[in-house]
């Protein structure tokens, strides 16, 4: 049986159940504060401003950060319903190891009892079966008035498709594709980016993960979107393949860190998100809460 009104291990937790403090990611190297001022010149005049609350190098609890996706949708729909203009956020962050199933997931994919999950358990209202979110995967919560867009969710999911392949070619020079009939980024048979949304009145949430360098051994406690016979993968993973990076000059993989590739590949997220979208971001503070409270921009 699915409970949905405890906090303990085993169970699997509605929005208002988390069991993790926020905390910042203490190892994270002291210059990636500097990418933040990247968001600033991703601008343009005939661009739709989209705020951007930007916690990338930090982990958040996954249900702070439901919460807070779910009160900014009401924001949202409640100007909409003013007839007052909407504009787009996006939020992005890591999380603390998690598995998220979809509204319609099926239990058959756990490899393991509910009472005794490794990790919390959530079910969400998102569309797609279970996923595993953990430290070393970014994961961007857009949270769109497609009427500013195209008001077609299989355009959407194509276009956060198309942020993730952008962000492979252009910047590690990988070649990635879709695959028919599936959601997600894919390089052969692994995937390293999935995506899952939900959308109210045309209002998108949830979004997209990229594994960046994600421990991937959680995966092997699930079937990764209810799609056997497939694998996951990383960028770390993927480029450990290749005997250098040349785009950065570097004699050989070792020369660039996690954080240094969390902090790459964070920028380029940002550039080709704000390029696919058209719009124009700008990054909003967020108050320093360490507790179990909900996150709230200052």
């Amino acid at each position: 049986m699915i409970l949905s009104t405890t906090h303990s291990f085993g169970s699997i937790l509605t929005p208002n159940h988390s069991t993790r403090p926020y905390t910042p990611h203490l190892n994270a190297v002291s210059k990636l504060s500097q990418a933040s001022l990247f968001i600033t010149s991703v601008t343009c005049k005939e661009k739709r401003l989209c705020e951007c609350f930007d916690l990338y190098n930090e982990l958040v609890p996954y249900g702070e950060a439901w919460s807070w996706q779910k009160s900014i949708v009401k924001e949202k729909k409640a100007l909409i319903q003013r007839n007052h203009s909407c504009s787009d956020t996006l939020i992005i962050l890591q999380h603390h190891p998690v598995y998220t199933l979809g509204y319609g997931s099926s239990e058959e994919y756990l490899n393991f009892e509910i009472i005794d999950a490794p990790y919390d358990v959530y079910r969400t209202e998102r569309g797609g079966e279970v996923t595993y979110h953990g430290p070393g995967q970014l994961v961007m919560y857009p949270i769109i008035n497609l009427r500013n867009h195209k008001m077609d969710l299989h355009w959407y999911l194509r276009e956060l498709e198309e942020v993730v392949i952008r962000v492979l070619s252009s910047t590690f020079s990988i070649k990635a594709s879709r695959l028919e009939g599936l959601t997600g980024v894919w390089i052969g048979d692994h995937k390293l980016a999935a995506m899952g949304i939900r959308v109210s009145q045309w209002i998108a949430y949830h979004g997209l993960a990229l594994n960046v360098t994600t421990d991937l051994s959680p995966f092997e406690l699930i079937v990764p979107c209810g799609i056997r016979n497939r694998n996951v993968g990383s960028i770390k993973g993927i480029l450990a393949e290749f005997s250098s990076f040349s785009q950065y000059g570097a004699s050989d993989n070792n020369s660039i860190d996690d954080f240094q590739l969390i902090d790459i590949t964070h920028n380029a997220l940002v550039r080709e998100f704000s390029e696919v979208f058209q719009l124009e971001l700008s990054l909003k503070p967020i108050k320093n809460c360490k507790t179990n409270a909900l996150l709230h921009p200052l």
